[in-house]
């Protein structure tokens, strides 16, 4: 049986490589300026393709490509993989998305502009380990544990 553990990310800005490492968490703000998009990046669950894909620089390598709005998990760590993309129009607000059958995610970026909370269990059960993650341009290259599910929060 897993620990009962939940944590809410700040939203802070975090600079440095150092403290990047430190809390695998980015925040950029979203009134910076767009760098090159991540090759990694795929086309929206339930839409034509990912809307404005922004991107900024971070230690190592260039953050992955998430339009504002979007809800972006990669399946391993850094950004890499195909993406699955969720909108807040294909998602129902404070219930339980569990990702497709057999797939998890490692890495995230949140850029709804509400909180969401990733789930290790596919049910959303609060037996294993969650996060919040606030929405504000949220980029997690590594997450701590295999991402199964989400529920996006009202504000």
């Amino acid at each position: 049986m897993y620990a009962h553990k939940k944590k809410t990310i700040p939203a802070a800005a975090v600079g440095a490589a150092g403290a990047l490492a430190a809390c695998c968490l980015l925040t950029i703000p979203s009134t910076g300026a767009a760098a090159a998009p991540s090759a990694a990046a795929a086309p929206a669950v339930g839409s034509a393709a990912a809307s404005g894909p922004v991107a900024g620089a971070r230690a190592g390598g260039v953050l992955g490509a998430c339009g504002p709005g979007q809800l972006c998990l990669w399946p391993k760590v850094d950004f890499k993989g195909r993406a699955q993309t969720y909108e807040l129009s294909a998602v129902d607000i404070d219930s339980c998305t569990a990702l497709p059958g057999g797939t998890s995610a490692q890495s995230l970026a949140n850029r709804t502009g509400r909180p969401v909370t990733f789930y290790q269990s596919a049910e959303c059960a609060e037996t294993g380990e969650f996060e919040t993650y606030p929405g504000k341009g949220v980029w997690a290259p590594q997450t701590p544990y295999q991402v199964r599910a989400f529920k996006i929060w009202e504000r």
